[in-house]
């Protein structure tokens, strides 16, 4: 009889043909999905061309999604779009995804139904780990590591441990995904959970969208986690119906299985909360960053660009001006994204505001372009990440926040909260 095991452990020895393993084993498994983007694909295609092959190992098990840089922003990016196009072209790779198809990936894959429950998923974007929302076990990796997952199809992993976090309770009122995983973050700072698997469960987990769930899977990444999985339920299973690909294996973690450690959290004692620079981790409340004043707000990314996201923002903002002190941007994370913000007039609530609507692409959160600040600029953003430098000029400064609280931000014209408006 096998040991009892976590999700992530029974992912992972499925997939390596064993019935069970323990942490820290190393084993090679198989891979149900291997994905790039235009920063990554065009290194990894170099390293695969220059080992010699010829055929991917399966092209229906890659996916390769030009996100960052495009539209193209300069030449530069039109010669690495042009690559990962040719490549895709070339191979016959199915889930290729091109201008107007195309959005930022880890909001993209999960809509069009390519990640399921049960997959074991690599991509060369820490942000991969999103799919952990849908039971899967996602983990970021090098381009060299991917060059080979699009040859063989297998990769190596050391098990990781597991970690717990238990949330329980009602969230308070305003209160989103994005607040769960800035609050976890801030208590157990960027590298907590360093090499680990991150399980999140209990009735607030539970209670929440799968839009929630994948704001939360997302940031795991930010506290260094290798993975982070919730299981799947009945609200996983709906958002499922009529979208996934292919069939889907659930797993959940035995009643006796191994932690490294639990972490027990009242739902209650979570507020809106924003991560101040220069890290994920420097957590405070919301209603304590009110002297913040901000240049810019930018509202989208693989964090918070999804419909559920859009719809907050625009609750704010409807009826309102931004502040003429900022520019805010508003970024749909997919086509089917962008679509619904033109049908349910949301579109025309963030026009009616001055705010400018983009087409999906990652655009600023990573300094890339459609956002970049100048020196000293302060931005309030939805994004994952406030490193220094990381969305323009080195003295410019990310705060990390829900789309409601960067909303409401973006009309006072410093941080604040949505009924700071009344």
């Amino acid at each position: 009889m096998a040991r009892p095991m976590t999700m992530a452990e029974k992912i992972l020895a499925a997939h390596a043909g064993l019935d069970e393993v323990v942490p820290g084993q190393l084993i090679e498994c198989n891979l149900d999905l291997v994905l790039s983007n235009d920063v990554t694909a065009p290194i990894a295609i170099k390293e695969f061309k220059e080992l010699g092959l010829e055929k991917v190992f399966d092209r229906e098990k890659i996916a390769l999604v030009p996100d960052h840089y495009v539209p193209n922003k300069d030449i530069k990016s039109a010669e690495q779009a042009k690559v990962v196009r040719d490549f895709a072209h070339e191979q016959g790779i199915t889930h290729y995804y091109e201008v107007g198809c195309m959005g930022v990936e880890h909001a993209l894959l999960p809509e069009q139904g390519v990640v399921v429950p049960g997959d074991l998923i690599i991509g060369s974007d820490s942000h991969t780990c999103t799919y952990g929302a849908l039971g899967a076990f996602a983990t970021g990796v090098g381009s060299t590591d991917a060059a080979v997952g699009y040859a063989t199809g297998r990769a190596w992993f050391k098990v990781p441990e597991s970690l717990l976090f238990n949330i329980e309770g009602e969230l308070r009122s305003g209160v989103t995904g994005k607040d769960i995983i800035l609050h976890i973050i801030g208590m157990i700072g960027v590298d907590g959970a360093l090499y680990q698997a991150m399980e999140f469960r209990g009735s607030a987990i539970s209670n929440l969208s799968m839009e929630g769930r994948m704001t939360i899977s997302n940031m795991a990444i930010e506290a260094g986690g290798k993975a982070g999985l919730i299981e799947v339920d009945d609200i996983t299973r709906e958002y499922l119906d009529g979208r996934a690909e292919r069939p889907y294996v659930e797993y959940h973690s035995d009643p006796d299985a191994q932690y490294a450690h639990v972490y027990n959290i009242d739902a209650a004692d979570i507020v809106p909360t924003v991560a101040f620079p220069h890290l994920p981790s420097n957590t405070r409340p919301a209603s304590e960053a009110r002297d913040i004043t901000i240049d810019q707000a930018i509202i989208g990314s693989c964090t918070n660009g999804r419909i559920e996201d859009m719809r907050a923002a625009a609750e704010v903002l409807k009826g309102r001006k931004v502040n003429p002190n900022v520019r805010c941007i508003v970024i749909p994370a997919t086509q089917l994204v962008y679509r619904q913000c033109i049908e349910e007039g949301l579109t025309d609530i963030f026009l009616d505001a001055n705010c400018a609507v983009s087409t999906p692409t990652c655009g600023p959160c990573l300094g890339g372009y459609m956002g970049i600040l100048a020196a000293g600029e302060r931005s309030i953003a939805t994004t994952n990440r406030n490193f220094v430098g990381r969305m323009g000029d080195p003295t410019s400064e990310v705060y990390l926040a829900s789309p409601a609280v960067a909303a409401a931000s973006a009309v006072l014209g410093h941080i604040g909260l949505p009924e700071d408006l009344d």
